[in-house]
């Protein structure tokens, strides 16, 4: 039978394309009309929303299956001042929230810091591998790019867009229902250098941290640049509980350059939690040939007195996902996602800070 209570029932599965809640949650759903199989819809929205062909769309091809619908309009409006303040309230962004650590401490349930000594050992590649593995098994999951200079997470992720402004704060980007996503890549082109000194970097990471609308994370994950410059200390002074995964490949000259941003997580008071050695091996043909040396990161683990996390080899697919947006960790073969999904619930057995 056609009525309200069908209709709304179609309208709950329909997420705002910005906010990622359903519209009967957010209490857009103004009125449905209902005559003989004529459905007239009203939805409020925020004001300048630029998704309306998209909602409208949405609205009208789902509700359009239900059985005795002849068709279907949709009438858009926007929404009071005292919806906003409610609507504010739901999304947890009624008051802007402080850089203070408490206000901090609530964006997520554990901070990891995703860090190596030198560049070209592949931190971004494993970052996203890592979201997309923690993602997969169920929790939800944020990325952000502080690697202000050297961003590559949009285009590993297979994400593009510019991200939108609610009641001042960032609505980041989403893949997926477990994915958020923030980097300075969603506000320039790929290829324009970002000549920054200090003090913006710290305020960029800062508005990246407490100024994004982040929404019930379990985990955030932290791409850092490389080495013990200005981003790794402000991400330790603004998040004391952060936990610091050292990314090295196995030759001695990232192993040693990856043991000083250990030493200076601990002058920092950031926890390392574990090591992953990247490119640790190729596998010829059922050999494997150990073309960066080996055991470099099983050294680094133990000087360090933590866990070696995971051993990942040189795969070409790896290297292919990234430069194509879909990580191996989630589209991958069983055996690739099998390995990251490893390494994911290691980080997830440890005990949190």
């Amino acid at each position: 039978m056609l009525d309200k209570e069908s209709v709304m029932k179609v309208l709950s599965g329909i997420k705002d394309p910005e906010l990622k809640r359903s519209f009967t949650e957010l209490d857009m759903v103004r009125s449905v009309d209902i005559t003989g199989g004529e459905v007239k819809i009203g939805i409020n929205l925020t004001g300048g929303c630029p998704f309306k062909e998209k909602i409208a769309d949405d609205v009208v091809a789902k509700v359009s299956k239900l059985e005795g619908v002849s068709s279907v309009k949709v009438e858009f409006g926007e929404m009071t001042k005292e919806q906003l303040v409610q609507l504010k309230e739901k999304l947890g962004v009624g008051q802007k929230k402080g850089d203070d650590p408490a206000s901090i401490a609530k964006i997520a349930r554990r901070f990891i810091a995703v860090s190596s000594g030198k560049g070209g050992v592949g931190k971004s590649t494993i970052t996203a591998n890592l979201a997309a593995a923690l993602a997969r098994l169920g929790f939800q999951v944020g990325v952000l790019d502080a690697d202000v200079y050297g961003f590559s997470i949009p285009r590993m992720m297979g994400v593009d867009g510019v991200p939108k402004a609610f009641d001042d704060k960032i609505v980041p980007l989403r893949k997926g229902d477990n994915l958020q996503i923030i980097s300075m890549g969603f506000f320039i082109s790929e290829d324009e250098p970002v000549i920054w000194r200090g003090p913006l970097l710290h305020k960029a990471i800062s508005q990246f941290i407490t100024d994004v609308m982040w929404e019930n994370l379990d985990f955030l994950l932290m791409d850092l640049p490389p080495g013990t410059g200005d981003v790794t200390i402000t991400i330790a002074q603004a998040i004391p509980s952060a936990e610091l995964l050292v990314v090295t490949t196995p030759q001695a000259t990232a192993t040693n350059v990856a043991s000083r941003v250990a030493k200076m997580a601990d002058k920092t008071k950031l926890k390392v939690i574990g090591v992953i050695e990247n490119m640790a091996y190729y596998d010829n043909q059922g050999q494997k040939d150990y073309i960066f040396g080996k055991d470099g990161g099983k050294k680094l683990a133990e000087k360090l007195g933590v866990a070696l996390v995971g051993e990942i080899p040189l795969i070409t697919s790896i290297r292919e996902g990234a430069d194509s947006g879909k990580p191996v960790a989630s589209e991958g073969s069983e055996k690739e996602i099998s390995m990251f999904e490893g390494i994911a619930q290691a980080i997830v057995a440890m005990k949190p800070r």
